[in-house]
């Protein structure tokens, strides 16, 4: 199971709202034995590898232990950075699940059923937005299903929706 990152914000220059965002969700990956994916961050040419960008996060953060539960992370191999998708997310990724306000009712999935498909072996990306748009229209298509946490179509901030998700497949899972 991976969280999926897309960056909506600045394609170009790495902002404090990347790093936020990344930090907060390294820890819940960590936390909850998920993998974490970033799809278009412009993280600088110099940090290349996956632990290179996580000692580029943890060394301006306070978040997760000042960044050392990221770091840890990407030394387990739970983390990766990827370019934007023009055809589709990677394929070893799993089944694409766009975390969204607004889901396609043809392609919505519970908790429930989440979970299990999940439990019946199937990797999963959990994507969400990074702006204040959420994922750009184009992307929506990419899904192979949708999935909205709260049950009544609330806009959630970002990492609000992160923890959330991680929280309710969590315990959805331990049933």
């Amino acid at each position: 199971m991976t969280l999926g990152l897309y960056n909506a914000y600045d394609p170009k220059v790495f902002r404090e709202p990347h790093r936020r965002v990344i930090a907060r969700a390294g820890d819940l990956a960590l936390a909850f034995d998920m993998n974490l994916a970033l799809f278009g961050f412009p993280v600088p040419e110099e940090a290349n590898t996956p632990q290179e960008i996580a000692n580029f996060v943890a060394g301006t953060t306070s978040i997760g232990a000042h960044g050392d539960n990221f770091v840890q992370l990407a030394d387990l191999g739970r983390f990766q950075k990827y370019p934007y998708p023009d055809r589709g997310f990677p394929p070893q990724l799993g089944k694409v699940i766009l975390t969204t306000c607004k889901p396609d009712v043809k392609k919505q999935l519970t908790v429930k059923q989440l979970a299990d498909l999940i439990g019946g072996g199937q990797s999963v990306l959990l994507l969400f937005g990074i702006g204040p748009h959420g994922v750009p229209e184009k992307v929506r298509p990419l899904s192979d299903y949708d999935f909205e946490v709260t049950g009544g179509n609330y806009s959630l901030e970002t990492c609000t929706a992160l923890g959330a998700v991680c929280g309710s497949l969590h315990c959805q899972l331990l049933q």
